[in-house]
């Protein structure tokens, strides 16, 4: 058993070195990107399923809460978080309009969506894209395995290159957390 959590450890370490490799500048543009908004007074809005839910939650507490220092709360908000909203989307519209539906409500030019996708073909954060575009929105995806149709469709793919959603899901946070330490460190 030793063996395989030792396997398990390389493995991960091996995929956030390749991540590293090819990431850095896009997540450095990213940040930037979120806080040239902020300074202008918009929002991030964030979306995904299942896992990637919880990802998009988790960031957005870190940045309307506080992340690593005292500062402002900033404006985040997960789109997967009202069940109001969501069921009665969902019920009268169809799950594929979910998120799209709360972007055309809430989203505003020069806003910010984060876009998360393990496969990067969730019908509906496909949708949500395509109304964030057509608002204005400047487009972001945390995305896995070779992108899927979302890493054309957005305007920064930050692609994860591992067919394991479970590992893609970890560097996404991982990735998170340093955008709001990036964020920490410029805005007061």
């Amino acid at each position: 058993m030793e063996n395989i959590i030792k396997l398990l450890f390389d493995k991960n370490i091996e995929l956030h070195q390749a991540v590293k490799d090819e990431l850095v500048p896009k997540i450095a543009q990213v940040a930037d990107l979120i806080i040239n908004a902020y300074a202008q007074g918009r929002k991030l809005l964030l979306c995904g399923n299942g896992g990637s839910a919880a990802d998009a939650q988790h960031i957005a507490a870190e940045l309307v809460g506080r992340f690593k220092k005292e500062r402002r709360g900033l404006p985040a908000i997960a789109l997967t978080t009202d069940t109001s909203i969501m069921t009665a989307v969902a019920n009268d519209y169809g799950y594929d309009v979910l998120f799209s539906r709360q972007i055309e409500a809430l989203g505003g030019k020069d806003d910010i969506l984060i876009a998360i996708s393990t496969s990067g073909n969730s019908q509906n954060i496909i949708r949500a894209v395509e109304v964030a575009k057509f608002k204005g929105l400047k487009t972001i995806g945390f995305l896995g395995n070779d992108g899927g149709l979302l890493k054309n469709l957005v305007d920064i793919p930050l692609v994860v290159p591992s067919q394991e959603s479970d590992r893609t899901q970890e560097i996404h946070i991982l990735i998170g957390h340093i955008i709001c330490r990036l964020i920490d460190s410029r805005v007061s």
